[in-house]
């Protein structure tokens, strides 16, 4: 039984090293030196800071800023620890909501989403990604559309005129990917960054 049970044995450490060890090295060595940017974590700074990374959104709140789209990401309840809290964007609980087409709580967060934009005066279709979550919660960018629905919101609250800003919002715009893959798209974070270049907060 022994000359069976050692091959296996020996078979399962040499694996265990080739592939949990030699070759996730390799990559990570392989990429810092072709791509080091993106083996960082893709990491935006400003003066000097890191404020961020380009694959993971952010939870802004204030006018002057361009939100993201919603997040159903969540952390226990300090208070109750059996229970769940809402904690958008946190990055150590990405999740989507799970939440099926059938789902009244789904169904009543974006109706309630929805009344939010009418009551701030935006008219006409609403882009989906202005109600919905993604299925990470950490989504970066949001839609060109979504992007441009806001421009009214955040010229009024930085003073700028809303054309400006729309032709900023375009230049900072994403092509499809190889010109077919994908959808035009914007990072919220470093639209916010551009933007605070352009008129600080």
């Amino acid at each position: 039984m022994l000359k069976h049970v050692r091959p296996a044995l020996v078979l399962i450490v040499l694996f265990t090293i080739l592939t949990g060890v030699i070759y996730p090295f390799a990559i990570w060595a392989f990429a810092t030196v072709v791509v080091p940017d993106r083996a960082g974590g893709s990491m935006i700074t400003r003066n000097g800071v890191v404020v961020g990374s380009s694959l993971i959104g952010q939870n802004f709140t204030s006018d002057k800023y361009f939100h993201g789209r919603p997040s159903a990401t969540n952390t226990p309840d300090p208070k109750d620890p059996t229970k769940n809290i809402d904690a958008p964007y946190n990055a150590a609980n990405s999740t989507g909501s799970n939440l099926g087409p059938t789902s009244q709580a789904l169904v009543d967060r974006v109706k309630g989403d929805v009344e939010a934009f009418r009551k701030d005066g935006v008219e006409g279709p609403i882009p989906a990604d202005a109600v919905t979550t993604s299925a990470s919660g950490l989504d970066p960018e949001i839609s060109p559309a979504y992007a441009l629905l806001q421009v009214a919101r955040v010229a009024k609250a930085r003073n700028l005129p809303e054309d400006k800003l729309r032709a900023f919002v375009m230049a900072l715009t994403n092509g499809r990917i190889l010109g077919f893959i994908g959808e035009p798209r914007v990072n919220v974070l470093e639209l916010n960054l551009e933007l605070d270049r352009l008129t600080p907060s």
